[in-house]
């Protein structure tokens, strides 16, 4: 199978869908990988390295696209669409829920799109927990950032000093990015309290992290009176292919201590918070109703080097599914890779997604998948 890799041109987006590792494996097996140049030169995957595993380094980004299998890691910006064959298939995030225009135009494309966020399998996303990993242990990061006065935030040090106490996280969601979020704000001192729906999950936090975390059960009232008396919040909920649910209100982010920060990690599925809206890694902060907000839509590209090693170790053994079975074969033999169809010629085939969106859902089995 011929498999495209092209260069990602999302703003200061550096990961690659392929290393020249997995470009070795997939030539050695038999299949054509075509990658544009400089695809991962900013990350040390340099053009010279795919070529020594057996990848043919492109300039054109139409070539890329010129395949029967385009293996990118974010959605397709519109300066990509116009590239995009009926008959391909593209494998990448998609998070559709959020871009009903993204939606349609890439129904129009009459392409597979499988998009690595709804993939399933033993009753996980084991594509999005490389990343959800990545953007919670991020979130504290930035989180910190956000919370000194040059950044507009309270001038708060997350682990206090002797004498001052340390800054109040909250964390409003305690799975993958939550836990992660967690582990470092505990690890840098934090006074810090999750917050989550599910009690199994509440105990399995406090068997983690002990007296160390706070858990709270999140109930409206809770959350509003975790948010309050924060100086950082993190949102860190997701309800797979569905919009995340709002849980702040802005009259509660008003009501927020002044300088207050809150990073929205579940911004790609639409943020928590009424206030939340996307943001960029140029221009990653903004400040509404005197909270500092962060929305990176792409936050693990700040780290692109170690998501990129994260995520294509969990999405290369799917990509030799699909190229030696070819993707229909691969699709009909892997019931949680089909969980990933959303879309295919023009049909949406993910039942949340459609259910979200109020669009017609048309099984894959029914497409002969």
């Amino acid at each position: 199978m011929r498999i495209g890799v092209p260069r990602e041109v999302k703003d200061h987006e550096y990961r690659v869908g392929v290393t020249p590792a997995g470009a070795r494996l997939l030539v050695a097996a038999g299949h054509e990988v075509r990658v544009q140049a400089g695809a991962g030169a900013a990350i040390g995957f340099p053009d010279a390295a795919y070529r020594a595993g057996g990848a043919d380094v492109i300039d054109c980004a139409s070539d890329t696209y010129d395949a029967e299998l385009i293996v990118k890691v974010k959605e397709p910006q519109r300066s990509e669409l116009p590239l995009i064959q009926r008959g391909s298939a593209l494998f990448c995030y998609l998070h559709l829920a959020t871009d009903p225009d993204l939606l349609q135009a890439l129904r129009a494309t009459g392409a597979t799109c499988i998009a690595y966020e709804t993939v399933t399998a033993g009753g996980e996303l084991p594509l999005l927990v490389p990343m959800s990993q990545v953007a919670g242990r991020l979130s504290i990061q930035v989180g910190a950032a956000a919370l000194t006065l040059a950044n507009g935030g309270r001038g708060v040090l997350l682990s206090g000093v002797p004498g001052v106490p340390p800054a109040k996280v909250v964390i409003i969601g305690g799975g993958t990015v939550g836990t992660n979020a967690a582990r470092i704000a505990v690890g840098m001192g934090a006074d810090v309290t999750v917050l989550d729906s599910s009690p199994p999950r509440l105990r399995h936090l406090e068997e983690i992290f002990g007296a160390r975390l706070k858990t709270v059960h999140a109930t409206p009232h809770a959350i509003a009176e975790g948010v309050q008396s924060a100086d950082l919040v993190v949102g860190a909920v997701l309800l797979p292919a569905k919009r995340a649910p709002r849980l702040l209100s802005r009259d509660l982010i008003r009501s927020m201590l002044p300088g207050a920060a809150l990073v929205d990690v579940s911004i790609d599925q639409g943020g928590i918070a009424e206030t939340s809206r996307p943001t960029t890694h140029s221009d990653p902060t903004y400040r509404d109703e005197g909270v500092v907000h962060y929305c990176v839509t792409n936050m693990p590209a700040a780290t692109a080097r170690t998501s990129t090693l994260a995520l294509t170790e969990v999405t290369l053994p799917y990509v030799e599914a699909l190229a030696s079975k070819g993707i229909a074969g691969a699709l009909r033999d892997d019931a949680g890779l089909r969980n990933g169809l959303n879309l295919h010629a023009g049909h949406v085939t993910c039942r949340p997604l459609a259910d979200d969106l109020r669009l017609a859902w048309t099984a894959p089995e029914d497409l002969g998948f």
